[in-house]
């Protein structure tokens, strides 16, 4: 990452930053409206990309990113929950075997550190997209209480904003496509994604930087903005997801260091 024009970073009160993307920087195929001349903005801070949203590998997300209008970022920046799930997998159990409901992103990171055996798998994972019929679930559940497989969730948002079909649709999120299993076999997930801290700390480790210097961007204020509280990031909320301007914050929340309702209000309240 360019780290030029100091005196920029020097006025700010941090000195990098942290995004979601989905809600944050487009919906679909679609940059939200000043977005691409934000991330221009910030070109000199050091920066990743934080997404609950395992579908895609990053090298496809940059790919998007680049198809849309935005400069493409470096791979290596952008954590994803299904990485970040799968790295975790690795640290518990290396060359560890799965069985996962979700779409085609997430077996390609798990499959980066495991391997996948319906027949004896040690997890199963639980991602966005779909996959998840009476099979798969009947398979799930089998391998949870028979023969002890651990319940593993990417990420709790039980509904995200996509595009589906072509048209502009709200979704099962992985909280919510994990939610039969845990009624079939009683068993709580181990949830990988925002609000839990383990993103966040991947990104900081990235960034080689300290929570308290560092700024979060994101659209849910359940996920994006907590998760970032509780580790003593700063947070700005845009209201350009599923949060809309004027609604109220959740009650179990302290309000974010900027509340804005999109990227060119952050950017003008930021001076950049």
């Amino acid at each position: 990452m360019n780290q030029n024009n100091c005196l920029s970073q020097a006025i700010l009160p941090f000195s990098a930053i942290l995004l979601d993307m989905d809600g944050v920087l487009f919906h679909g195929m679609n940059p939200i409206d000043g977005a691409i001349d934000f991330m221009r903005s910030i070109e000199h801070i050091p920066h990743v990309f934080v997404t609950n949203n395992p579908v895609r590998l990053p090298e496809s997300v940059a790919d998007k990113l680049a198809e849309i209008g935005f400069k493409r970022p470096d791979e290596k920046h952008i954590i994803t929950s299904g990485e970040a799930t799968a790295a975790w997998l690795a640290q518990q159990k290396p060359d560890f075997r799965f069985f996962a409901i979700g779409a085609g992103g997430l077996h390609q990171s798990l499959q980066k550190y495991g391997y996948e055996d319906k027949d004896n798998a040690d997890y199963v994972v639980v991602g966005e997209g779909e996959g998840l019929d009476y099979a798969s679930l009947t398979t799930a559940i089998n391998l949870i209480i028979k023969q002890g497989a651990q319940l593993i969730c990417t990420n709790p948002d039980t509904s995200v904003d996509a595009f589906y079909r072509g048209k502009h649709a709200i979704l099962p999120g992985a909280g919510a496509l994990v939610a039969p299993l845990v009624i079939a076999t009683g068993k709580q997930p181990v949830t990988i994604g925002k609000p839990r801290p383990l993103l966040y700390e991947i990104a900081l480790q990235e960034l080689q930087a300290q929570a308290d210097t560092c700024l979060m961007i994101g659209d849910r204020p359940d996920t994006d903005i907590l998760g970032a509280q509780q580790l003593g990031i700063q947070t700005a909320l845009v209201r350009t997801g599923r949060f809309a301007p004027g609604e109220k914050l959740p009650d179990n929340m302290s309000a974010p260091d900027w509340d804005v309702d999109n990227l060119i209000q952050l950017r003008k309240s930021l001076g950049l």
